[in-house]
């Protein structure tokens, strides 16, 4: 484990996985990161490359060969990420193309992703760079898990969130194979908020696309402002969490899980990214505290 503190919180950073496993106030003695009960839910905020959620049939086709990448891809809990860089302020870390990716993945990448911790603010900056001499396709996202209630003798029916513009979108159904259906309902308790309760997540994840916000606040009906989320970067998100789990997993996506009518083209499928050769690609997400 990797750690970075200022005088009022901390950060800290599992070598697995290059995961976030800690975004702790000093001050106030309060982990706003979900503590990966193994029971509940094992993790605490997987980073996803090359793809988002799961593949039909559980592999994509490219160039005429079929290539079974993990559900979520194979950063999140990867022995392999080095850390590579390390100042008083950030960590960063990176993983590369091998003899073993390229079995479920068949271009030549390198990914990068830096933490960088200011005052109450943590940036998560990603960094993809296309090696290879064609090409890549990629989907790229975070999973953050965030406690929920936070703090002592709240209900998790207390919290909402808000998000900095009127919204009007559906959330699009996630089927029991965890690909997306064709049908959407609506889910805003008002133009920008989302009441959370315990069986808000019966039919799994809340999945949005085009949104207007690019901003998202977690708020305590008694305790006001939490925290907030920006992704500007990141087109699609996710919310979710196991029926009655303290906690809710906000996720910016670059990409979606395939479609119930997805062809498994992996050139075809989408929000895929596109990068040519020897080119790089830069996407962030920062999550800000109230301090």
């Amino acid at each position: 484990m990797h750690t970075i503190k200022n005088k009022k919180f901390q950060v800290s950073i599992k070598k697995k996985g290059a995961e976030l496993c800690s975004f702790k106030s000093l001050s106030r003695n309060i982990e706003y990161i979900w503590i990966a009960d193994p029971d509940v839910w094992a993790s605490h905020a997987p980073n996803l490359f090359p793809i988002i959620g799961c593949l039909k049939e559980d592999a994509f086709l490219y160039k005429g060969k079929e290539y079974a990448c993990p559900k979520h891809g194979f950063i999140r809990n990867n022995d392999h990420i080095l850390l590579i860089d390390e100042t008083e302020d950030s960590l960063t870390f990176g993983l590369k193309y091998s003899e073993d990716t390229l079995k479920v993945y068949p271009f030549q990448f390198e990914f990068q992703i830096k933490y960088l911790l200011e005052v109450n603010k943590l940036t998560v900056e990603h960094t993809i760079t296309n090696h290879g001499n064609e090409i890549m396709l990629f989907s790229l996202g975070g999973h953050p898990g965030f406690t929920c209630p936070v703090y002592p003798d709240e209900e998790y029916s207390e919290y909402y969130l808000e998000f900095e513009k009127p919204e009007t979108v559906p959330t699009w159904n996630v089927l029991g194979n965890g690909l997306i259906g064709n049908e959407t309902q609506p889910i805003f308790d008002k133009p920008n908020r989302i009441n959370l309760h315990s069986q808000i997540f019966n039919k799994d994840a809340l999945v949005f696309k085009n949104l207007n916000s690019s901003k998202v606040t977690l708020k305590s009906k008694r305790s006001g402002d939490v925290f907030s989320m920006e992704f500007k970067d990141f087109p699609y998100l996710g919310i979710w969490a196991k029926t009655n789990a303290d906690y809710v997993c906000i996720e910016p996506w670059l990409g979606i899980a395939d479609s119930v009518d997805s062809n498994r083209n992996f050139e075809n499928k989408e929000g895929i990214i596109k990068l040519a050769s020897k080119s790089n690609f830069i996407a962030s997400y920062s999550i800000t505290i109230k301090n």
